[in-house]
């Protein structure tokens, strides 16, 4: 049940943007604020308590029930900018306290890491900030000035392929780092 829930949430932020674009026409604002609310809420209640995410949660359902009670179609295109500023701040503060994300990550598969790899998953989580605070101010100021066929196309494909190109560059420059060790 869990998995199912990730994977709802995951299709809902996947095609969150084309689901504005498109379903504002058919649904008030404070319909996606319920649906998009309980994906979070079920999520809250059937995964296990890990403080960063019971704070995005916590974060996404408060966005839900501020949109819901609004039922404002302007709040409807902040979402996006939310999830770059939750995950800048998930990332940011693994660089400041304890092991940060891409260490984590790469200690999955190598528990083991040496000193230049740990030095390495540093610069790849900066480098990971710097996407998601690009991503909001981006975000958010398609928000704020653009028409809503900029907002949906930036926040339901740019943003996606901008990430997928950046997964892609980290993967050719740890193959040559590993190449060099």
């Amino acid at each position: 049940m869990k998995q199912l829930i990730g994977l709802g949430l995951l299709v809902a932020g996947l095609l969150y943007p084309f689901a504005v674009h498109f379903g504002m026409a058919h649904f008030a604002p404070w319909q996606f604020g319920l649906l998009l609310g309980s994906l979070w809420l079920a999520r809250v209640l059937s995964a296990p308590r890990r403080p960063g995410s019971l704070w995005m949660a916590v974060a996404a359902l408060a966005f839900c029930c501020v949109l819901g009670l609004s039922d404002s179609q302007a709040l409807l295109r902040w979402y996006p900018v939310l999830i770059s500023a939750f995950m800048l701040a998930l990332f940011g503060a693994s660089l400041l306290h304890g092991m940060p994300v891409a260490e984590r990550l790469a200690r999955l598969r190598d528990p083991q890491l040496p000193p230049r790899a740990v030095r390495y998953t540093r610069h790849v989580t900066q480098a990971w900030c710097l996407f998601f605070l690009l991503n909001g101010l981006i975000a958010a100021s398609l928000t704020l000035w653009a028409p809503l066929t900029w907002w949906t196309l930036y926040n339901g494909i740019i943003a996606y392929a901008a990430m997928g190109v950046l997964f892609a560059l980290e993967w050719l420059i740890r193959q040559r780092v590993r190449g060099r060790s």
